[in-house]
Formats: C-alpha cells, structure tokens, sequence
C-alpha cells in the first residue's frame, strides 16, 4: 500500500513538471482571432463618441457613423485633386462600405502601384479604424507640406478603407462604439468567410461585406496591403493556413524584413509595445494559429498581392483618451509600411505613358465584364496599356468599341493621343 502511495505520488509529481515545462515553453499569447472572443469589460472606460466633425480634431474620440461618412466625404470636397471616395458596397444592414482613394495630381500622366489598407474586418476591433481615419487626414493635410508624404501620394495610388465591417462596429446604433462585435448582423466572423486557395471549404456562405470586398480587390491591382486588427500587437505575416515548417511563404525572407522595420520603428517611439506574442514583435501566422478561410491568405493567393494582418492594440477598444498615444507609436511605421511597395521587384515603378500632359477620355461601361465604348469616335489609333506598360492591344482610329473579354482582370490604361483613361476589367 505505502509503495503504491509512493509510485501515485512520483507520478503526480512527474506530470506536475512535465507541465510546468510545457507551459515554459510556450510562450505566444493566444491568438484573438482563433476562438471566439470574449466580450470585454468596458463598463469602466471613457469611450466618447465624436457627434461631429469638429470633435474629432484632437482624435480622442470615436465617430459616431453619421460623422464617419461627413469626415471622408470631406476630405473630398477639400482635396478634390487628391481624394476620392469609393463605396465599395454595402453591409448586411445597409451601411456603406468606404474606401479614400488617394493619389497625385499627375495621377493621369502616370499608371502608378496601387497601395491597400483595409481594417477593423472584426467590429468590436476599433483601434485601426481611428488609425486609418488619421492616417487619411495627414496624407492628405502633409501633402505639398512634408516631402515623405507628397513623395508617396506622387508615387503610389492609396487606397485607405478604415472600416469594412460597420455593422458589427455600430451594432448599438450609430451613435455609439461601446456595443460592437466581432461579427457582422448575420453573427459571421468575416475573416472566416473568403475563398481558401488551400480547399477548406467557409462554414457560412459569403457574406455581402465580403463579396464587395472580393470584387473590388478583382477591379484593381494592389501590390502591397494590409488588414489591421486589435486584441493583441504583432505583426502577423502569410501564410495563416500552414506553421512556416509544412509551407513556408516564398516571401518569407521580405515579410521578415519589413515586419521588423515596423516594429523597430514604432519601438523607437514606445520599447513597451508589439511584446505581447512574443520578444521579436512578428509571426508567421500559422505558427501562431492556423485559421482557414482568412483574407490575407486569399488576397496572396489569388490576387498576387502581398498581404499581412496587423494587430495593433491589446486592447480591442481603447479607451477614447489612448488613442492619441496609439498614434504616435504607429503613425511612422503605417505610412513606412506604404513605402514597401518600393521593396517589392517592380512593384514601386510608374508606368509614364505620356510626355505631354494627358486629358481625360470617356469609355463606358466602366468597370466592364467584355467590352467598353469610347464616348467619341476616336480620330487617332487606341492603344491599351497593362498595368506593367506593355500594349496588349492595338486598334486602328474610327474604332469606337473595345473587346476586352480575352484579356484578364485587372486595371488597363487607354491612350488615344494626348487623352487616356484607365478601364476597369472585372
């Protein structure tokens, strides 16, 4: 009896340090994007809600949805030359789906890359979507004024959709944040519901955020994007489907490279943060937590564009007075990341069609499925450039239809003389 004692409590012991030593060597905090997450408790934070525009200038407050879309369509009535807004669709209930579309006052001179960042895919993450609001205003306020920001905005087409899940931010009613959820209205989690390059099949059909998302990623030609989330701080690189030992992205290398950038540059401004995964500050994202059916795998995979996620605050919904301070660590290292298209081979070269300056053409359809029409019969041959400057396709003057159902999807250049337009191939 006494030797079985001893042998239970030897075992106990052996399997109490066996423990210990599994726990000691795994370090990386769970991953919020893995299980569903637990509300947080925000009873006691100072969530303010800007009411207007005008309360958003110290950005320490959230916008309330109506001041949402009064500060992006203001940025396009003051910066007419600059900004544009597309809706890239709608949500389950309704609300727009906004992206600023920003680019340099040659942008019809030059066929430049095109640049992406989306956020807040899971609506009760919030930090990013002030990010990108802020991130918008100094493009847009810096240009002319700071050479980093003027230089980019000549170089590379912006796009900036700060939130693509409304409804799931606005689930409270448009007045308030302090409700939001990870999913949309109809409780699917967005980041589970895009194609799998790798066969695993979404739980839930597509939903209508995604699926406007889908076909505006197929009607332009990113090179270089990113998806911003909160809940943790790193800076989590492809691929999500596998650990880097079963498949390793080629680009692995690059990702590496450009995620320590990041990182050390937002350390330089505050050494506390992006530590919460591990000490590096970034991750292969399988090696985190192998999820299917994620956006950065899809838009890698199917769209040849260099996608990460990137989580930037711990804390899903900051409160209102930390934002600023969330800012001043991330803002060098969000406009810097635009500066990687530079990286990528090719990636970072306009295409200059045109010595001369260059007028607008009328074509419709636009963007078209087959063929587009010039709206005037053209007295000069028609040229249609790719995205890489190469002619795909050549037509002789007087010709007023344009066949483009051989031609894959993506973003062509229409030249006429001294007058273009860019055609839209979904």
């Amino acid at each position: 009896m006494i030797m079985k004692r001893k042998t239970l409590f030897a075992l106990f012991f052996c399997l109490l340090g066996s423990t210990v030593s599994i726990m000691a060597q795994s370090p990386l905090k769970v991953r919020p994007d893995a299980f569903p997450s637990k509300p947080e408790t925000i009873d006691s934070k100072a969530v303010q809600m800007a009411a207007t525009v005008e309360e958003m200038a110290a950005w320490d407050r959230y916008p309330t949805y109506e001041t949402y879309l009064d500060m992006m369509h203001g940025w396009a009535e003051r910066y007419p030359n600059l900004c544009h807004i597309d809706t890239i669709g709608t949500s389950v209930q309704g609300r727009l789906i906004l992206c600023a579309r920003i680019q340099g006052e040659n942008a019809y001179q030059y066929i430049h890359p095109q640049f992406f960042y989306t956020s807040t895919m899971h609506g009760d993450e919030v930090t990013g979507f002030v990010m990108m609001l802020r991130l918008i205003d100094t493009l847009l306020s810096g240009y002319g004024n700071n050479q980093q920001y003027t230089d980019l905005v000549n170089t590379v087409d912006i796009y900036i959709n700060p939130l693509s899940n409304p409804d799931g931010t606005y689930r409270g009613g448009n007045s308030t944040v302090r409700s939001a959820m990870r999913y949309n209205a109809n409780y699917v989690d967005l980041n589970r519901n895009f194609p799998d390059p790798f066969g695993t099949e979404p739980i839930n059909s597509q939903q209508v955020e995604n699926t406007a998302m889908i076909a505006y990623a197929s009607s332009h030609n990113f090179r270089l994007s990113a998806n911003l989330h909160g809940g943790s701080e790193v800076m989590n690189y492809p691929w999500d489907s596998f650990t880097s030992s079963e498949n390793p992205h080629p680009d692995s290398e690059w990702w590496k490279e450009v995620c320590k950038r990041f990182v050390d540059t937002s350390r330089s401004y505050s050494s506390s943060h992006f530590r919460d995964v591990n000490s590096t500050g970034y991750i292969a994202g399988g090696d985190w937590y192998v999820i299917p059916n994620g956006r950065q795998d899809y838009m890698n995979y199917y769209h040849n564009c260099r996608e990460m996620t990137m989580e930037v605050s711990s804390v899903k919904l900051l409160a209102s007075e930390q934002l600023p301070e969330y800012w001043r660590f991330l803002q060098h290292s969000l406009v810097n990341y635009i500066s990687e298209i530079y990286t990528i081979a090719g990636g970072g070269e306009g295409v200059d069609i045109a010595d001369e300056a260059v007028s607008p053409l009328t074509v419709y359809p636009n963007p078209t499925r087959d063929k587009v029409f010039v709206g005037e019969v053209p007295t000069e041959p028609m040229m249609v450039y790719n995205m890489q400057g190469q002619c795909v396709l050549q037509l002789p003057a007087g010709t007023r239809t344009i066949e483009m159902q051989e031609l894959p999807q993506g973003v062509y250049f229409l030249r006429v003389g001294s007058r273009s337009a860019k055609i839209v191939k979904r």
